[in-house]
């Protein structure tokens, strides 16, 4: 008697992760055949020549001799500390040691705090286009993941609207990404005020993952939307590993702050699950304490003169040179998020779209529909690389889509 098929759980159906997707499979596989792949898929900074800061290194070799055991499921007390005195840089109130989670990166964090909440049929607002872990989170802790839109024609900023028109009995939360991912937008005050005052009259949690708030260019800075109100309940996201260039280190952290008297078995929760895990990595721990206390070398990259500002200025101007691509230049974070003009590139699937570059040129982008993005006619594309290796991988963006044109008649 054959054995069955084993399927994976209902529960995917409709999750994607598609910066890590088919089309990175595709990539594989043809680098397994000898071809050098342009990637510029995702945010990994070290293997752009984008490293910590060498104290933060030193820091953790000294003190691995001592990370052996478990820590509090919370995490240690000191970079829990260090992460309540940068909350009140922040302007964020009435943050203590205990409203502090240590985390294997801000993913874990943000996968248990919907797991805390969330019962069948909850609907959580997400925007679109997002991050997509946002939404593959909300869908496998039994919610709904329901997209608000953001509007490029306003530099990406929430359609309030949008978002106001979404919310239902049902809803119990608002996602902001901001500094943006996929698009590099910062929000203005006025419109996380906006946002708060929707979560106040609706009674929601608003979810703020705000990973990328020192990655800013010319001269902008953030607002942490939980620094503009006590009587809501936030919940913010942010670690190490792009503004210290640690993604491998996993640590990151969330804070929950705000009406927490009645969000208190929310929170009961929360520690369940911190405890179920035992607790975070205690190497990355270590490193947040001097990290957060250091020397800000990001700032130096960021700068008008900057590695990661040059490289931004030098892929906007070459992309916007293309014919039918437009793009909003980022404001803040690693990221550009480009439009193709539908009547020059009537393009239907763009995960095809993905693959034929990728087949053609051996540069590796992820489509904008894996940023759950409505329609086929945006990508997302990493400004990380060197600016020889970005002006030759946009280069040979620019060859494609001029087949692309000669093959749609548009040219």
């Amino acid at each position: 008697m054959p054995f069955p098929v084993i399927h994976k759980s209902a529960k995917l159906a409709n999750v994607c992760y598609d910066i890590r997707g088919p089309v990175l499979e595709k990539a594989r596989q043809m680098e397994e055949d000898g071809h050098k792949i342009i990637k510029l898929n995702i945010g990994n900074l070290a293997v752009f020549g984008l490293e910590p800061p060498d104290e933060i290194v030193q820091d953790m070799i000294r003190n691995l001799p001592h990370a052996a055991g478990y820590t509090d499921s919370k995490g240690l007390f000191a970079p829990r500390k260090a992460i309540v005195h940068y909350t009140q840089q922040k302007g964020i109130p009435g943050v203590t040691v205990d409203d502090v989670y240590l985390g294997n990166g801000a993913s874990e964090l943000i996968t248990m705090s919907m797991n805390a909440l969330l019962n069948a049929g909850d609907e959580i607002l997400v925007p679109a286009p997002d991050y997509p872990l946002w939404t593959a989170s909300v869908s496998l802790s039994g919610g709904t993941p329901v997209h608000y839109l953001c509007d490029e024609a306003s530099d990406w900023i929430p359609d309030l609207e949008d978002m106001a028109r979404k919310i239902t009995p049902r809803t119990r939360g608002i996602v902001v990404i901001n500094p943006n991912n996929p698009t590099g937008a910062l929000y203005p005050v006025e419109v996380l005020q906006a946002i708060v005052a929707l979560a106040r009259q609706h009674g929601l949690i608003v979810f703020a993952d705000e990973i990328y708030d020192k990655v800013l260019y010319d001269g902008h800075t953030h607002t942490s939307i939980a620094s503009l109100a006590d009587d809501v309940l936030f919940v913010t996201f942010n670690g190490l590993s792009k503004n210290y260039r640690s993604c491998g280190y996993r640590a990151g952290w969330m804070i929950v702050s705000g009406d927490k008297r009645r969000a208190k078995d929310y929170i009961e929760g929360l520690n369940m699950l911190a405890s179920m895990r035992l607790c975070a990595n205690t190497p990355g721990q270590l490193a947040i304490q001097t990290a957060l206390g250091g020397y800000q070398s990001i700032n130096d990259l960021v700068a008008p003169t900057g590695r990661l500002c040059r490289q931004r200025d030098l892929a906007h101007r070459l992309l916007t040179a293309i014919p039918g691509v437009t793009c909003v230049k980022p404001k803040a974070a690693l990221y550009m998020f480009p439009r193709l003009d539908p009547a020059i590139y009537p393009i239907e699937d763009d995960q095809q779209f993905a693959y034929e570059l990728l087949a053609e040129e051996k540069v590796l982008i992820v489509q904008g529909t894996g940023f759950n993005y409505p329609t086929p006619d945006h990508f997302r594309l990493v400004f990380l690389p060197h600016e020889d290796d970005l002006a030759e991988a946009i280069g040979r963006i620019a060859r494609f889509l001029g087949h692309l044109r000669r093959r749609y008649g548009t040219d």
